[in-house]
């Protein structure tokens, strides 16, 4: 946690264009939020490795720091029993940012980085857009074991979902994956992750559907 206080803070100061207050409250109020108790996936560990997968694609990147802070903000409203959390998380930085003392024209851009993730589907040459949307898919290449400990934390983020009704919303999600053309959009990501997230996909897909 400390270590993340510190990289909000580097994050934010590198970003914004006036003087503010100490930072800390703001990565405080983040972290509390990754942290709630009904998160099983999308918590502060989600939040870490994305960040780290942004740190991988940064030189794609137009404007990394922002991408970054979208990174932070991206489920900081999160309820697996909602539909509007990208929504309610980009209006979240649209308060907080503005008042950490970032520009109108970068809180924006943020928040519209925040919102991309209802779809993952950036314009194309959506710089931006695409490293950030590439790092959060980024889990979907991960290894065996890592792969299905995704898998069993999405599961348990839904355990008020009975299983038919989780197998059948669950393998629909899948097969709107794998009928992209593309998961990843960034020269790297094509190359390092596409190939393993598909088969990834496709395995989780045959245990549901099996």
């Amino acid at each position: 946690m400390v270590d993340l206080v510190a990289r909000w803070a580097d994050t934010l100061s590198a970003a914004r264009q006036t003087p503010t207050p100490d930072p800390t409250p703001y990565a405080t109020n983040l972290l509390t939020r990754w942290s709630e108790p009904h998160r099983k996936y999308h918590t502060v560990a989600h939040l870490t490795a994305v960040l780290r997968h942004i740190d991988t694609l940064a030189d794609h990147a137009a404007a990394p720091e922002l991408v970054r802070l979208a990174a932070w903000f991206h489920d900081a409203v999160y309820r697996p029993d909602r539909s509007e959390n990208e929504e309610r998380s980009a209006a979240l930085a649209e308060r907080a940012l503005p008042e950490a003392g970032l520009g109108a024209e970068d809180t924006a851009e943020v928040a519209r980085l925040v919102r991309l993730t209802v779809t993952h589907d950036p314009a194309e040459g959506d710089a931006n857009g695409e490293v950030l949307c590439d790092a959060d898919l980024a889990v979907l290449a991960g290894g065996p074991e890592e792969y299905a400990a995704y898998a069993a934390a999405v599961r348990e983020e839904y355990a008020f979902v009975p299983d038919d009704a989780f197998r059948t919303g669950r393998a629909q999600v899948l097969r709107q994956l794998l009928a992209l053309p593309r998961l990843f959009r960034t020269p790297y990501g094509a190359h390092e992750w596409e190939t393993r997230a598909r088969e990834n996909l496709t395995t989780e897909l045959e245990l549901l559907t099996g």
